[in-house]
């Protein structure tokens, strides 16, 4: 098997007018995404964000020299645009206070167990803010320097929101939880049912 191309690349070559450069950093990076607005925004929003963030980011490759990580650069576009749909949603409705919208369908969570579905009710009860970050290190893996880089703030502000986050989320917790043992079976194994959610979210095709 070749060596994988790096995203960059792709990304060069996309702009210059290869679309099947694009294609592949498409199929990629539509998965992680996808699961960005997910939890955040109603369906049809999301979808449409998905794509404004590719369109976005070719028009912007000028922007990306290397420095950090293509996914922070990415994921930067998507904060970007999920904080302008924000505030067209506020212009609309005076009272959105930015937690997401609404539910997802319980089909996009394939065969997640009853800690899995608290603990997306918990992400999805928090400020946008403090979901984003949770998610970002949690789902993509992100450190607390391309979280940064992504949403515009120091890593040591990056590393204070997701403790934030955590606290705020095992407030969130508890007050979701249906019973004690359901809470404590979500709180003793918190990373894991994290992790795994992640692969139960069955994400839209784009």
């Amino acid at each position: 098997m070749g060596a994988v191309t790096d995203d960059s690349v792709l990304l060069r070559a996309w702009q210059a007018g290869d679309r099947d450069a694009g294609a592949e950093l498409f199929e990629r990076h539509y998965d992680a995404l996808a699961r960005f607005f997910f939890n955040k925004v109603s369906a049809g929003a999301s979808a449409d964000l998905v794509q404004s963030t590719f369109l976005a980011c070719v028009e912007a490759a000028d922007r990306y020299r290397g420095e950090g990580s293509f996914k922070s650069f990415l994921f930067g576009i998507a904060h970007n645009l999920l904080r302008e749909h924000y505030r067209r949603r506020r212009s609309d409705d005076p009272v959105d206070d930015d937690r997401a919208g609404p539910s997802p369908s319980p089909s996009l969570l394939v065969g997640a167990k009853d800690e899995q579905r608290l603990l997306l009710a918990g992400l999805r009860a928090l400020p946008a803010e403090l979901q984003v970050v949770l998610e970002l290190f949690y789902w993509e893996d992100m450190t607390a320097a391309e979280i940064g880089g992504a949403i515009g703030i120091p890593e040591g502000t990056a590393k204070s929101r997701l403790r934030r986050g955590r606290e705020e989320l095992d407030k969130q917790l508890r007050r979701l939880a249906t019973s004690d043992q359901l809470l404590a079976s979500t709180l003793t194994r918190l990373d894991d049912w994290a992790q795994d959610l992640r692969q139960r979210i069955e994400v839209p095709e784009g």
